[in-house]
């Protein structure tokens, strides 16, 4: 049960944000906005998620997991409720901008729960299917909620979504222990990453800004260039997700102490392959498929990675603020990618925005690769005293 449920809060926390990609044909269709406009979403929400996680994660540390995900629940529902309700693109941003806030609790409020309440033996694989939550929002973005934006509309399909976040808030209302009496206060430490969480922070950094260009715009590109309907375009997106959460299970579990901070490194070089392949897509189309698939494996599950590592990597009481400065560096790489790639998108230069996502997968390859040499010589070293 705790493990569906996390699944769950994980899924709610960023389904906004992959809605506005699965569904951003239609957006565009009826409010006529550019495709720089519809990335702006993607910048919003997580440029709020980035500057409040530091914040969330001394929240989760003090008030326990079950009132963060109880909390995380309730302002999904709100925040997908106003975004049903939208009347326009002013009100749309300023609905996603609240959406940071569940953004900012998910990790924190999931890995303090998991540490809570999972023998360290379970902790990979819970961690993994936990995270594999986020895909499968992206799974009822692009799928389900797709098929209903087609007889219902758009705002019927948010709405709906809407409703299953309120119930889910009063599933874990019911079925989560109680907490123990608040905290006070904590002292206030550094909200700068240190040490391990550093690496793993500027490293998630580079991944979310490729990953958030392929979520936003991978369905628009399907619509546009490669002739796809909006509701096959929007498969895409259900693709990726189904794919990521197979590979965040996997590699989760895959993510033993000792071998675990290769990972990174790896699964960041094989989404440089997965960004040549959308790339090349505009010369053979079917093989966008195989492009979603390779985002998801590689790409999405290397984020469910960095959880274990913060895990394994954690001082005693700082699971929560460890988990969100790790998460802050994800979130902006998500505001950032975006942007970078919107004009390219408005200008129908698809290819090189695909390029542009390869070189920050490149990066964060970069950045995983050294951390492991670093590490491996610390224990050679620690092996010789």
């Amino acid at each position: 049960m705790l493990t569906a449920l996390l699944t769950g809060a994980m899924a709610f926390s960023m389904l906004q944000l992959f809605l506005f990609g699965a569904l951003g044909p239609r957006l565009v269709a009826e409010w006529g906005v550019s495709a720089a406009v519809l990335g702006l979403t993607t910048t919003i929400g997580f440029g709020t998620a980035a500057a409040l996680s530091p914040f969330g994660g001394r929240l989760v540390d003090r008030i326990g997991p079950r009132r963060s995900l109880v909390l995380l629940l309730s302002v999904s529902a709100a925040t997908l409720a106003l975004i049903g309700s939208a009347p326009g693109p002013g009100f749309l941003l300023a609905a996603v901008a609240l959406g940071g806030v569940p953004q900012a609790l998910a990790n924190p409020a999931t890995n303090k729960a998991i540490l809570a309440a999972v023998p360290p033996a379970r902790r990979g694989p819970v961690t993994g299917m936990k995270q594999s939550g986020v895909q499968l929002g992206a799974f009822a973005a692009g799928l389900p909620l797709t098929a209903l934006a087609g007889t219902a509309g758009w705002r019927g399909a948010v709405w709906t979504a809407a409703a299953a976040a309120a119930l889910a808030a009063l599933w874990a209302l019911r079925a989560l222990p109680a907490d123990p009496p608040a905290k006070p206060a904590a002292p206030r430490s550094s909200l700068v990453p240190r040490g391990d969480i550093a690496w793993l922070a500027v490293f998630s950094l580079f991944l979310g800004s490729g990953i958030a260009s392929v979520n936003t715009y991978v369905a628009l590109f399907g619509a546009q260039r490669l002739d796809m309907g909006p509701t096959a375009a929007g498969a895409l997106v259900a693709v990726l997700g189904v794919a990521g959460i197979g590979g965040r299970i996997g590699w989760s579990k895959a993510a033993r102490p000792g071998r675990a901070q290769w990972l990174p490194s790896w699964l960041a070089a094989g989404s440089v392959g997965a960004a040549a392949l959308l790339a090349a897509a505009l010369s053979a189309g079917p093989l966008v498929w195989v492009a979603a698939v390779a985002v998801g494996v590689f790409a999405v599950s290397a984020n469910a990675v960095s959880m274990v590592l913060v895990m394994q990597r954690s001082a005693p009481g700082r699971a929560g603020q460890d988990s969100a400065l790790v998460a802050a560096g994800f979130f902006t790489g998500f505001a950032v990618g975006p942007p970078l790639f919107g004009p390219l998108a408005d200008a129908g230069r698809y290819g090189e925005g695909w390029l542009l996502v390869a070189a920050e997968f490149v990066l964060a390859c970069a950045v995983a690769t050294v951390w492991a040499l670093r590490e491996r010589r610390a224990r050679a070293a620690a092996a010789a005293a």
